[in-house]
């Protein structure tokens, strides 16, 4: 049988763990709002142009929006990252025909990244090659929370400036009123919060080094 200390004691912990529940729910419920606020449903006008352009491929048009971004003259060289290892320039060429000339002169592709990181890594790299000062980001408005996160800890000097591409759902409707765009942002959500938390207790270099041990395997 319990003596009263160690049932005061029982009962203390379960209060405190409570508790701790109830705090770590409103946490995440106010980070949620918070990244909510983040996410963009209307596509921004640019007011500056930079040094590169960046895009991570994954989603739709997102590679044209670079594309047109880079015949305006938003940047001097483009890179995509994350490519898939059978796509080549002809091929964009041939779906993007308007920009060729660019594609055969002024874009970079990288078939690295394999991940969010892997493309952060990717652009550092090119980045720091090419001694850009600013970088243009196109990436889906969903994923740019994370994009910016990740580029600007292995950029801390370079200057960021995003351009989310804003699909058509997101746009027209609600992220709650869609099953798998509620998915897909709750997801986006966790994958933001798990990598400020790894970025928190981690250096650029320890992510360069666990990103290069990943590749390795």
């Amino acid at each position: 049988m319990l003596s009263l200390r160690s049932a005061v004691r029982t009962r203390r912990i379960g209060y405190f763990a409570v508790r701790l529940a109830v705090l770590a729910a409103i946490a995440l419920v106010a980070g949620f709002g918070f990244f909510l606020w983040l996410l963009p449903n209307q596509e921004v006008a640019l007011d500056r142009n930079a040094d590169g352009i960046v895009v991570l491929t994954g989603g739709t048009s997102r590679v044209s929006d670079a594309l047109e971004l880079l015949a305006a003259g938003r940047g001097k060289r483009l890179l995509i990252t994350g490519v898939n290892p059978g796509t080549t320039t002809a091929i964009i060429a041939h779906e993007a025909p308007h920009y060729s000339h660019l594609l055969s002169c002024c874009v970079d592709l990288d078939y690295s990244a394999l991940n969010t990181l892997g493309n952060a890594v990717e652009t550092r790299r090119w980045t720091l090659d090419r001694g850009f000062q600013s970088l243009i980001i196109v990436t889906s408005a969903y994923h740019m929370p994370r994009a910016l996160a990740e580029i600007s800890h292995q950029l801390p000097a370079v200057t960021l400036v995003p351009f989310p591409v804003v699909s058509d759902r997101l746009r027209v409707e609600p992220w709650w009123s869609n099953g798998a765009t509620t998915r897909l942002v709750l997801s986006e959500y966790f994958k933001y919060l798990f990598a400020k938390l790894r970025m928190r207790f981690g250096s650029a270099t320890a992510s360069l080094h666990d990103y290069r041990l990943v590749q390795s395997r």
